[in-house]
């Protein structure tokens, strides 16, 4: 890229999931970059806390209560950002969910709801915003998905099913969006220290381990860096693709998962 090429932040970005973990560090990055924030998430205390957080460090952050389930609530709370804060330019599609279970116990319940917070609302939020920035001619969308979408995970089936659908859904509206001048990427995180990782973990010291060294018995890889990220590190690598300086790539599925999907 020239020097001339300016990297310059979102002007208005939004981000879903921000009332913690993965979502709030993004929102966090992209203020720290200079733009305008509007946040999503159905925790409105958690919401709250991260805009409040944000605001009295300075930025500009409008928090708007909403369940990404449901296309008629997305709607709203999108015409409403662009209401109140200007046209969005940037989209953080973070809000996920995540539900243990093996692949022949889940319910129908768990299934559903899986799938309706991970895929479908994937769905109603890059619809939503995809339509007016493709009217418009411009933007930049990205969702995070996760590893396990290409990864077969023991007790995870409805999550890797859910996050598979989600990702195949961001390339194909990646491919029709391009002409438009809308890019669209994947960032897939592996295990990362936040509140639903450490649900996943019965102790831990011993179940951080057994992520970091891998465990033959369930046929999960080690993670070759010896770490588990931090929301911080999946956060800079959204930051990056919704900036110019990733003006030229779109249908990415950046990895940030320190190695462990061994992918060539």
């Amino acid at each position: 890229m020239s020097d001339d090429v300016p990297v310059t932040a979102p002007a208005v970005a939004l981000v879903t999931g921000a009332a913690g973990g993965i979502g709030a560090a993004v929102a966090r990055v992209l203020a720290r970059s200079g733009a305008a924030l509007v946040l999503l998430d159905r925790d409105e205390p958690g919401l709250h806390r991260t805009a409040g957080a944000l605001r009295a460090g300075g930025h500009r952050a409008l928090a708007i209560p909403c369940d990404v389930r449901r296309s008629t609530d997305v709607e709203e709370a999108v015409a409403r950002a662009e209401d109140e804060a200007g046209a969005l330019t940037a989209l953080a599609h973070v809000a996920g969910s995540l539900r243990p279970g093996g692949a022949l116990d889940v319910t129908d319940a768990e299934w559903e709801e899986t799938l309706a917070v991970n895929a479908t609302g994937t769905v109603n939020v890059c619809r939503a915003v995809g339509r007016r920035m493709a009217a418009r001619g411009g933007g930049a969308i990205v969702a995070v998905s996760s590893n396990a979408a290409r990864l077969p995970r023991t007790g995870m089936a409805a999550y890797a099913a859910s996050k598979a659908a989600a990702t195949r859904y961001v390339m194909c509206l990646g491919l029709e969006l391009a002409p438009l001048g809308v890019r669209c990427n994947v960032v897939s995180p592996g295990s990362t220290d936040t509140a639903m990782q450490r649900d996943l973990l019965p102790d831990p010291v011993t179940g951080t381990e057994t992520v970091l060294r891998g465990d033959p018995a369930t046929f999960r890889l080690g993670i070759p860096l010896g770490r588990l990220a931090d929301p911080a590190d999946v956060a800079e690598g959204v930051g990056f693709l919704l900036s110019d300086a990733a003006r030229h790539i779109t249908l990415t599925d950046l990895l940030v998962d320190g190695g462990a999907s061994l992918r060539d």
